[in-house]
């Protein structure tokens, strides 16, 4: 490949655009689980034909992120607590997998790079912060996580399950107390990850993802003991 070649803009697949601007919408809390995804709203936002926005939308449902109802068209999906808890037993393993292997087979500049993207966790507020830029810094971090595990397998099996994830993520970091606790966490698996200790670096990551799920299956409770007290709020 020619340099030139390799500086070409290479333009995305209408297709692909609202593919993924909707997950983003979707994961980052913009349209609620049980908000209605009617075709011309989606039109109108992204700009795109109905061809291409039911494509989008059929690729999402495969995902489990969005669920069309015969005759009434696609909803953002719910997550019950006892679907968010298997979600969380998943990605728990594969996470701790990453930790291990990254403490394992990194190399300085990725442990760097991911301590880093802790530092800037650590910068924010307790209370209040953005939550598009926390949840931006969680990414980079993962992202950097699997990289370094040398381990593209559980890679790839982490990318599948946390999309669902995402939307767990931001459910247990709307708990105002949660942001101070997620820092400590992810301030222990950077240490052990340091200091190569690859059983520490499992331990750490399982416990993070313990924490987390504790706080999001609380509020996915409550939740659903809220909407089955009010009826006419029901999911669609």
């Amino acid at each position: 490949m020619t340099e030139d070649m390799a500086l070409r803009v290479v333009p995305r697949p209408m297709r692909k655009q609202v593919e993924e601007g909707l997950r983003n919408a979707i994961m980052n809390g913009r349209f609620a689980p049980g908000q209605h995804l009617p075709d011309r709203m989606l039109c109108e936002l992204f700009g795109a034909s109905r061809s291409v926005v039911r494509e989008a939308v059929r690729l999402l449902e495969a995902e489990g992120l969005v669920t069309t109802i015969p005759n009434r068209g696609p909803f953002v999906s719910f997550l019950s607590p006892a679907e968010a808890e298997q979600v969380y037993e998943v990605r728990g393993v594969l996470e701790a997998l990453a930790g291990e292997g990254f403490a394992l087979r990194a190399s300085a500049a990725e442990r760097a790079e991911l301590r880093r993207i802790y530092e800037a966790l650590a910068a924010l507020p307790p209370r209040g912060a953005d939550q598009a830029v926390l949840l931006g810094l969680k990414r980079d971090f993962y992202e950097v996580l699997m990289r370094g595990s040398r381990n593209p397998l559980v890679g790839r099996m982490f990318e599948a399950i946390i999309n669902r994830n995402t939307q767990l993520r931001a459910t247990s970091l709307s708990d105002p107390g949660r942001l101070p606790d997620t820092v400590a966490e992810i301030r222990r698996v950077v240490e052990a990850i340091e200091a190569r200790d690859a059983a520490g670096a499992w331990e750490a990551c399982r416990a993070h993802v313990r924490s987390a799920a504790a706080v999001a299956l609380r509020i996915l409770r409550e939740r659903e003991q809220e909407a089955r007290a009010a009826p006419s709020a029901a999911r669609p």
